[in-house]
């Protein structure tokens, strides 16, 4: 099975970390949000009965998005830049889908060749003296079923799309049509292994190749 249009996710995907719970970290709410995350990546709470909780709580500022977006970078899985390299040098068509803040994801992205419309995750918003102020509201990354949405608009008829996650939300991409891996190599979720179409367990992302060539 061969795809054209491949997207990953990004936290505990192609960066280690789950970015939500590290800028938790930073002030103080760590163990209360990682819980949060995990009840929305299990599939036991909706995502959007988490989103707005999660950063009115925490209030990121554009110096911990900054922050953020070194560490994705810093994190990142291995074998991210040889699947990147590899798929681009194919002509696959690439793009990050995540309900991570996409300010932080942009550098990372580009440092793996991407450019900014191929990144697909939720705008944030700062004050003039760079405070938070608020989120993309109207993002379908925001809620449940919305990476659903973005693999309908990339996958178009011509073309088959795979999707590579760690989490719930990821296998939603099945209901467009999506082809879903599910990436245990950093955390591993039952009900991921239980719903993708194949679950890899490797900690190096190259192993997705195998099913995406």
């Amino acid at each position: 099975m061969s795809f054209d249009v491949i997207c990953f996710d990004c936290d505990s995907t192609i960066s280690k970390i789950e970015g939500i719970d590290e800028l938790a970290g930073r002030v103080g709410l760590g163990e209360e949000m990682s819980r949060l995350t995990n009840a929305a990546m299990n599939g036991e709470v909706p995502l959007e009965a988490v989103y707005e909780q999660r950063l009115s709580l925490i209030r990121p500022d554009q110096v911990s998005i900054n922050w953020l977006a070194d560490l994705y970078i810093a994190e990142i899985v291995d074998g991210v830049k040889e699947v990147f390299a590899t798929l681009t040098a194919q002509g696959k068509e690439l793009h990050i889908i995540s309900g991570g803040l996409r300010q932080s994801i942009l550098p990372l992205a580009r440092y793996l060749g991407l450019p900014d419309s191929h990144v697909h995750a939720v705008d944030i918003f700062f004050h003039k003296d760079g405070s938070y102020r608020d989120y993309e509201r109207s993002s379908p990354l925001a809620r449940t079923g919305g990476k659903a949405e973005i693999c309908r608009q990339l996958n178009r008829s011509t073309h088959s799309l795979v999707v590579v996650g760690d989490g719930k939300t990821d296998m939603e991409a099945r209901q467009a049509g999506a082809y879903v891996i599910g990436f245990g190599g950093v955390v591993e979720r039952a009900v991921v292994r239980e719903l993708a179409d194949v679950y890899v367990v490797e900690p190096c992302l190259t192993a997705v190749l195998a099913h995406i060539l």
